[in-house]
């Protein structure tokens, strides 16, 4: 990565995150990674917009060097971290750009804290409303969703990822030929060492465990799952994990929606197709 970035070690909401910073403009763009990455699954993307933004990736709770709790995985929780991080930075408001996870805590902030959102950008990750209701409806959905059933089981999921040297994640960043041909041996490396750190492991998995369990609890309370602010939703069509309907009929709930879609890119798509990702993102922010 060419950019020079800032690594900061923040207290929010009573632990410490790990943040990476770049650039020094008067608006911020925050960029949440997913399962089972850290900060540098936007590496592209920082050198890409830390010449106009300031740039902020943090590692989510519980991931690589941000504190590791044993509770507080819930999505309330997860979504009040950004709130306090958006603060915490300097700033009131934020473009949103969240991936996997991420783009789930991204969602989930602009519907219940649409103040805190100028603009948001989800990547490979359904508005809320529109995957349940596949995973409720969508058979295929909920085949492709059957990791997480196997998630919620203590300990196993764990013995499972961590068994011969984290040989999971090979298959699972490499599920597809263009993916094998981006995720080679080092960069899976890092995201293998950065999970291996103690309790990485189990903390990324109690964000299924606690979703699982609680939902999303009162987050969406008298929200009528609406989003506000202008919206980009950048989807890469070989996803694995994903139905392509659960694309479909989002702009009931997104009245301000603009949808890319990249057929030749997958579920890991700000990393497969930066390009076409950081294109996307910069026509619609500015």
């Amino acid at each position: 990565m060419d950019t020079p970035v800032e690594h900061h070690y923040l207290r929010i909401s009573g632990i410490r995150f790990h943040v990476v910073r770049a650039g020094c403009g008067d608006r911020l763009l925050l960029l949440l990674h997913g399962f089972p990455e850290f900060w540098w699954s936007w590496r592209h993307q920082i050198n890409a917009f830390a010449d106009h933004y300031t740039v902020v990736a943090p590692d989510l709770r519980g991931y690589n060097e941000t504190e590791k709790p044993a509770r507080g995985y819930e999505l309330p929780v997860l979504v009040q971290d950004i709130v306090e991080l958006i603060q915490a930075s300097g700033f009131q408001r934020a473009y949103v750009a969240g991936h996997d996870w991420g783009g789930m805590i991204a969602w989930s902030l602009a519907i219940a804290h649409p103040e805190r959102v100028e603009r948001l950008i989800a990547l490979n990750m359904p508005h809320p409303a529109r995957f349940f209701q596949e995973l409720r409806q969508n058979p295929e959905q909920r085949r492709r969703s059957r990791y997480i059933l196997f998630f919620q089981i203590p300990w196993l999921p764990e013995l499972v990822l961590s068994a011969r040297n984290g040989a999971a994640f090979d298959r699972i960043f490499r599920s597809t030929p263009i993916d094998r041909a981006v995720f080679d041996d080092e960069t899976i490396r890092c995201y293998k060492q950065a999970m291996a750190r103690p309790g990485a492991l189990t903390a990324a998995l109690n964000y299924y465990r606690a979703m699982g369990r609680y939902g999303a609890g009162d987050l969406f309370r008298g929200a009528s799952m609406r989003v506000t602010v202008p919206t980009l939703l950048i989807w890469g069509e070989q996803d694995v994990a994903f139905a392509p309907e659960v694309v479909q009929r989002t702009e009931r709930f997104v009245p301000d929606l603009r949808i890319c879609m990249l057929p030749h890119a997958s579920h890991w798509v700000q990393q497969v197709a930066p390009h076409e990702v950081n294109a996307a993102m910069r026509a619609f922010l500015e």
